[in-house]
């Protein structure tokens, strides 16, 4: 009797030891997963002015006609250009984070949001998500001259009118990868990474 008690426990710890080999080599694997799989920045698309380079310059008349916007020159502070859609539902997603970007942010960074489509549709997008606390933007100029072809996409240009950043942002890490790049003074987070590694 006491010699099969004595088997079981051996067994058992025979038993446990395996397990935390295991949960060891599970930890050691995760780790080297969680190093090879990097945090993602917004998607560059290498088309339009590139990083380092003038902002082409607009003057255009808001959304409800009430003010012009001017996006590319010179300023106080630096512009988030934010191209978006009412059809679009990450971009309803994100506009929270934008709300909170433009609050936290609002020392240095002016928000502008950007469309092109039909005026009265953009009217209900802009009083249902009450948008007033950004100047909206609608013309297709600033989308043909940074070549936006998918949304949502983002552009951040410097206090001297140059883009320092853009891309595909489809979460708040990736809107915020923007200004990381401009802290940086890379073109993109990716970039960044890959000098790292390199």
């Amino acid at each position: 009797m006491n010699e099969a008690l004595m088997i079981s426990n051996v067994l058992l710890w025979v038993a446990v030891l395996a397990a935390l080999v295991g949960l060891f080599a599970l930890a050691r694997q995760i780790g080297v997963l969680y190093e090879r799989v990097a945090p993602m920045g917004a998607l560059m698309m290498d088309t339009g002015p590139k990083v380092g380079e003038a902002s082409p310059v607009f003057d255009l008349p808001d959304l409800i006609g009430s003010s012009r916007v001017s996006i590319g020159r010179p300023g106080e502070k630096s512009t988030l250009l934010f191209f978006l859609s009412p059809t679009c539902p990450v971009c309803k997603k994100l506009l929270p984070i934008l709300r909170s970007v433009n609050n936290t942010e609002k020392d240095w960074l002016r928000v502008v949001l950007t469309s092109d489509g039909e005026q009265p549709e953009h009217l209900a997008f802009y009083e249902k998500a009450d948008l007033k606390e950004f100047p909206y933007v609608l013309s297709s100029e600033p989308g043909i001259a940074y070549r936006v072809a998918k949304l949502p996409y983002a552009v951040l240009l410097n206090e001297h009118g140059r883009v320092v950043a853009k891309g595909l942002v489809n979460s708040r890490e990736q809107l915020e990868s923007l200004f990381t790049a401009k802290e940086l003074g890379v073109a993109s987070v990716q970039e960044f990474i890959d000098h790292q590694h390199a």
